[in-house]
């Protein structure tokens, strides 16, 4: 390895476990790309990709950068049993095709559009609360709700569980200052999910429904290989209800809270959207660009392979961050870090992914981002956030808000 990689660190900081990072990443990203876009950090030893042409490509090059360890940086959940809490997100062809496959069967699109009324029910229920206080907690009252109960709708999970499985949620994804791993409250956290799945499958199978588990545990699909009739087994399945939980749950809270965030950081763009609501789904794909909660996952390296004219050796970390390549200006033009709804960004977007990995849920995410933002903007004349006390989550991979204190003008 040349002395110029060895000492990247010192001359360009970059921890993604640093809360001051977790404030503000944007400057940061800025210099990655500018001075070190293949970017090496000795004392955690990893790589980073900060350019979107990389990132792109590393996502597109699943023989070389394997999910097989998983997506996350925190020593304890990367390994070859990352699938138990990852689902197909930590497996690799043909073992994630096959998974995705059989999931697939009981998450269609059409699946997920026949939420819709139901989506709408559940966010008019919440926001509806949220308006007869007037004066509430964003996060808490309303988008750790919705999304959970989307999830919890999916599989069927008792409206008593459901405030057990945000708290849970939560704890497996918080990391603590200082500590470079998966904290105990996360293991715990993880411990009590695994259990609960367990038995929430064991029910499913003595007493089916129509909810997602059900479905799941009826899919099949022939076998490539052998041709035979295949189905997902228990572990796989309580994986997969992992993965609905972080990934189907965190993210999309996350993400509504970003978006009435920066819409009252921007009020020229807030009030084109309160003025007409038709426009929510611009809303919606700008904050995605902009500051999208999903800001960096794992690839592991299985043969030496080059970016930017450096080769990153086999068998190393390297994180594609997702959040610098949605704000390249090479890509996004040179006001890249305004946010500006109506943006034309092409096939350039990088917040679900791409190729064979890219995200299952995102049809879900923006479904749920859009009936939740539209109730928003044609329900209130103006609000206000108190940022003094607004509190970010700090994750590696997850960014946005635990708390948003919100002030309402009703129409």
């Amino acid at each position: 390895m040349s002395t110029t990689i060895a000492g990247m660190e010192q001359r360009l900081p970059f921890d993604p476990y640093a809360y001051d990072f977790h404030e503000d990443p944007y400057p940061t990203y800025a210099r990655l790309r500018a001075e070190a876009p293949v970017y090496y950090n000795s004392t955690l030893d990893f790589w980073a990709l900060s350019r979107h042409d990389d990132v792109r490509n590393a996502f597109r090059n699943n023989i070389a950068l394997s999910n097989a360890w998983g997506v996350s940086l925190d020593p304890s959940a990367y390994g070859p049993d990352a699938s138990k809490s990852m689902s197909f997100l930590a497996m690799d062809d043909p073992k994630h095709m096959r998974i995705r496959k059989l999931v697939s069967k009981g998450f269609t699109p059409r699946r997920v559009n026949e939420l819709a009324d139901n989506i709408r029910a559940l966010t008019k229920q919440h926001w509806d609360q949220c308006l007869a206080m007037g004066e509430f907690d964003y996060v808490t009252d309303f988008a750790a709700k919705l999304p959970m109960d989307v999830v919890s709708e999916l599989l069927d999970v008792p409206e008593a569980d459901r405030a057990y499985l945000r708290e849970q949620s939560d704890l497996l994804i918080h990391r603590e200052e200082g500590v470079l791993d998966i904290p105990e409250a996360a293991v715990h956290a993880f411990l009590g999910l695994y259990a609960y799945y367990n038995e929430l499958l064991a029910e499913r199978r003595t007493k089916p429904g129509q909810d997602l588990v059900s479905a799941l545990l009826d899919a099949e699909i022939a076998d490539e290989e052998s041709g035979e009739n295949v189905r997902l087994t228990d572990e796989e399945i309580v994986g997969f209800m992992f993965l609905m939980v972080v990934a189907g749950n965190e993210t999309t809270t996350k993400l509504l809270a970003n978006a009435v965030y920066w819409g009252f950081r921007n009020r020229a763009q807030l009030s084109r959207v309160l003025d007409d609501p038709d426009l929510v789904p611009l809303w919606t794909e700008e904050t995605l660009r902009y500051d999208n909660s999903t800001q960096m996952v794992l690839r592991r390296v299985v043969e030496d392979v080059e970016f930017g004219g450096v080769v990153i050796p086999a068998e190393q970390r390297v994180l594609l961050l997702v959040g610098s390549a949605n704000r390249d200006t090479e890509v996004f033009g040179d006001d890249a870090d305004q946010y500006l709804l109506g943006r034309d960004v092409g096939q350039n977007l990088m917040s679900f992914g791409l190729g064979t990995h890219f995200c299952l849920g995102s049809h879900l995410a923006r479904l749920e981002s859009n009936i939740g933002l539209d109730e928003v903007a044609r329900s209130v004349a103006d609000y206000e956030l108190d940022l003094d006390q607004a509190v970010r989550v700090h994750s590696v991979n997850v960014r946005g808000f635990a708390n948003l204190p919100m002030t309402v003008q009703a129409r």
